[in-house]
């Protein structure tokens, strides 16, 4: 455990998947860089993708997540939320952090409860342009709630609320000033999705590409994320139509992928939005239609409205659509460009230090 000797401590509560982690930990790295100790609050979970976070400390507490569905199990799941939060709780009256920053996801629900029970300022922040239900129990309680869109449905009446965007990771703010590429030979189509319903990019898309006329599919060079599983047939897909291809399961990459790209299609993750956003490149959206409060088609929105991205719902989401959309933007370099132009517009690479500048704020009060 590091020395953080007198240093103010902001402990941050996030986890759950790596959409929570990533801006926690571009804001954990402000916060570091301006003299802050900082701690993670977190579950097993969350925990995994903590390998490389930039915190002194990481402290592991019980969460689960209630669901009516499973009602046999709500009072095993409160055991378990009650020890979590006992635990942070008798961690913050030791530590005594000047701040607790809530990112979101069930295993933050312990820190912010203790903060809570222990008066300490709070900070939220939602990736999401919906309030997340955890970042909703705390709302009104915290000193504010930030956001990564301007839009934020689901906000409690009394909440303070500004936007600030997502922080995003420094490889992708390196990108911002990377012009966009030259449109007159080869058209990199970076196609990716999360781990999670990504199967449909894996089957729908490759065919829609394969549908396009001759002349622009020769041009093609595709660059696509397929699950590890799908990676053979759709490589063969793409071989049999003499498209050029790159897959990978994982990117490490992507920063660089997507400053080469001329056009995106992709989920609308907070993350991606935000990241196809603050590199400048026009994209096509197809929000996962499970996701919570249908918050990826809210997500969408903010590139959808300045004119950057095209939005397809994913039950419209054929071949015949795709291919349709694919042939409408990739024949109008002139378009694409101007779409570039917007999405770079919209976008911002200052969250993190818009949101340690109002850490600072609340934590001074």
């Amino acid at each position: 455990m590091a020395d953080t000797g007198k240093k103010p401590l902001v402990i941050i509560g996030a986890g759950g998947t790596g959409g929570h982690m990533f801006p926690a930990a571009a804001f954990a790295e402000e916060m570091r860089a301006r003299g802050w100790a900082v701690g993670l609050v977190s579950d097993d979970r969350g925990l995994r993708y903590a390998d490389k976070f930039p915190a002194d400390w990481k402290e592991e507490v019980r969460a689960a997540s209630p669901s009516l569905r499973k009602f046999w199990m709500l009072p095993i799941v409160g055991l378990k939320i009650g020890r979590g939060i006992s635990r942070a709780t008798a961690m913050m009256r030791q530590r005594r952090p000047s701040l607790v920053a809530g990112f979101g996801g069930y295993p933050a629900y312990p820190a912010l409860a203790a903060a809570k029970n222990c008066n300490v300022p709070i900070l939220i922040h939602e990736q999401n342009a919906v309030l997340g239900r955890v970042n909703r129990q705390f709302a009104v309680h915290a000193g504010l709630v930030a956001s990564g869109f301007p839009r934020l449905d689901r906000l409690p009446k009394g909440a303070k609320h500004k936007a600030v965007g997502n922080p995003v990771r420094p490889p992708i703010a390196a990108m911002r000033e990377t012009p966009y590429p030259d449109t007159s030979d080869k058209l990199t189509l970076l196609i990716t999705g999360g781990s999670q319903g990504a199967k449909i990019l894996g089957e729908v898309v490759p065919q829609a590409v394969i549908d396009l006329p001759d002349d622009l599919r020769s041009r093609l060079r595709i660059v696509q994320q397929v699950r590890e599983e799908q990676i053979e047939e759709v490589e063969r897909m793409y071989r049999g139509a003499g498209v050029e291809a790159e897959l990978q399961s994982f990117f490490s990459d992507i920063p660089q992928r997507l400053a080469e790209a001329h056009l995106v299609l992709a989920r609308s993750g907070a993350g991606t939005v935000s990241e196809i956003a603050a590199v400048g490149r026009p994209s096509i959206l197809i929000p996962l239609a499970i996701a919570m409060d249908d918050h990826q088609t809210a997500n969408a929105e903010a590139l959808v409205e300045p004119g950057a991205a095209d939005v397809v719902p994913e039950k419209e989401a054929d071949e015949e659509r795709l291919a349709g959309l694919l042939l409408s933007r990739l024949e109008d370099a002139a378009g694409l460009e101007k779409r570039a132009a917007a999405a770079r517009a919209a976008g911002s690479v200052t969250a993190a230090k818009d949101l340690a500048d109002i850490a600072e704020k609340l934590a001074k009060r």
